[in-house]
């Protein structure tokens, strides 16, 4: 694939999955009732919700910014956690291998765009070796 189409391949898949997990984030800082009734099933906190929602912010926000390497890095695997633990926290509450599929989208679509990510990394170093010789 030309790197062109990697690079809007990546901002697209990127682009949609830090507005899902922005939003999400910012419903998690002001939870509805059913929101707080999924909490309690699963045996979490009332206040979890606001420490995702803040996660999920920063998260998104760190993804998308261009600079700080490590920082995406640490969002990516924060993103990771999260949706693995909502998985697991999910069947092992109420067997159910249905519900666990929306986290699982997630941790697809997320991974996608790492492994995206990397690819434009990739191509980024390769361009700047050229230049520099």
């Amino acid at each position: 694939m030309k790197p062109k189409k990697i690079k809007i391949l990546y901002w697209s898949v990127t682009s949609l999955f830090c507005l899902a997990n922005l939003f999400s984030g910012i419903a998690e800082l002001f939870p509805n009732q059913q929101a707080l009734d999924v909490m309690k099933l699963l045996g979490y906190p009332a206040y979890f919700l606001i420490i995702l929602g803040v996660a999920k912010i920063l998260g998104s926000l760190a993804i998308i910014q261009p600079k700080f390497r490590i920082v995406k890095e640490w969002a990516y695997a924060g993103f990771m956690i999260d949706y693995s633990s909502a998985a697991a926290s999910y069947y092992f509450v109420n067997r159910d291998t249905f519900g666990i599929l929306i986290p699982i989208v997630f941790l697809a679509v997320m991974f996608t765009s790492y492994l995206l990510w990397k690819k434009v990394e990739g191509i980024r170093n390769n361009s700047n070796e050229k230049m520099e010789l």
